[in-house]
């Protein structure tokens, strides 16, 4: 249905080089490869808390923080350590790129607390995706959330106490607004304390003074009509936000996502807005008869790296909210919701190279 983005990747050779540089171990074929890299500076420090920034140059690279303990990082060292330099490089071009901290239940304000500290360490801000709300994902691969709204509603103010005043660019709740559109998803009793729990964290996180604050708005597929997001968005506090995402851990393609952003965002007080452009390169899979066509298609790729230079006025930012290389669930063939699924990872990049 879309073309290609090629025009707006850089090849994973030039991404592969500095985190490999580090790596090297003298004396291995490896480290040689690596020592003939080109040899560029780390990303300069951002001039302002709450925003990314870029390198002086233009380049992107990194422009949010990098997890060094990421499944991709791990990836990255057991290909480096196993001498393939070819598969090496291809998970680099995963594992060098800011990626979204998807906070988890049992600690978030350590946690949260934890991912500030090394980013404001690093001068960069971190992504994080809040993804806890009760009634999650219709009961499908990524069911649970919290059990109650009182439960939720603590897990996000021990979230608020974790970011403090560092940092931090927060996407908040992927599909729930999409889901509360969807007959039979979420029972209709609970819609009003959905709207009222995600009214509820957009307000205690957009008083955090370092912290943007973005509601999930779908994806141009799911949701075709963007009127039809308007009411959602309202009732779930877009005034109080920064702005909304799109496309998160989907593959509709960044200029769809753009028009479809630019019409929404009409509708709701000019807002702002950024695109999930983890998997897109390719655009989505063709056919519409899979329902499970945004589950580990075959065939996509990597799309635009990370960056706040996107060349458009009402989106802020284009992101990996997806951590690419991690499954979307056991299907196709895919291990585990959130686990990271090798062969995919590696397609990604592969034909992000090739396309």
């Amino acid at each position: 249905m879309y073309g290609t983005e090629a025009g707006h990747r850089r090849r994973p050779a030039r991404r592969a080089a500095a985190r490999r540089r580090r790596r090297a171990v003298a004396g291995t074929a490896l480290a040689a490869t690596v020592l003939l890299a080109a040899c560029s500076s780390p990303d300069d420090a951002s001039p302002r808390p709450a925003q990314a920034s870029e390198r002086p140059d233009g380049s992107s690279e990194a422009p949010f923080w990098v997890n060094p303990d990421s499944r991709a990082q791990q990836a990255l060292a057991t290909a480096e350590e196993s001498g393939d330099a070819q598969e090496a490089e291809l998970v680099a071009a995963i594992a060098e790129q800011p990626a979204g901290q998807w906070l988890g239940t049992e600690d978030p304000e350590t946690e949260a607390r934890r991912i500030t500290e090394a980013a404001q360490e690093a001068d960069r801000p971190p992504l994080l995706v809040l993804y806890n709300i009760p009634h999650r994902d219709c009961g499908q691969y990524s069911e649970g959330g919290a059990p109650t709204a009182d439960a939720y509603r603590d897990w996000i103010a021990r979230v608020v106490s974790g970011i403090g005043d560092r940092a931090a660019w927060v996407v908040l709740e992927p599909d729930a607004l999409a889901h509360l559109l969807v007959p039979g998803c979420v029972p209709g009793e609970f819609h009003e304390e959905q709207y009222t729990l995600l009214r509820e964290a957009v307000e205690s996180l957009s008083a955090l003074p370092g912290t943007r604050v973005y509601l999930d708005a779908g994806n141009p597929q799911w949701v075709q009509d963007p009127g039809g997001m308007v009411e959602p968005l309202q009732r779930a506090g877009i005034a109080q936000a920064d702005g909304f995402a799109l496309n998160v851990s989907n593959y509709q393609t960044t200029e769809a996502n753009v028009e479809y952003g630019t019409r929404l965002s009409s509708m709701v007080g000019g807002k702002h807005f950024v695109i999930d452009t983890s998997r897109n390169g390719n655009g989505p899979a063709e056919g519409v008869g899979d329902e499970e066509a945004w589950c580990n298609p075959p065939g996509r790729a990597l799309g635009t790296e990370p960056t706040t230079r996107t060349g458009e006025e009402l989106v802020d930012a284009f992101l990996w909210i997806k951590r690419p290389g991690e499954s979307d669930g056991t299907c196709k063939g895919g291990p585990p919701a959130g686990e990271w699924h090798h062969s995919y990872a590696l397609e990604l990049a592969r034909n992000a190279t090739h396309p």
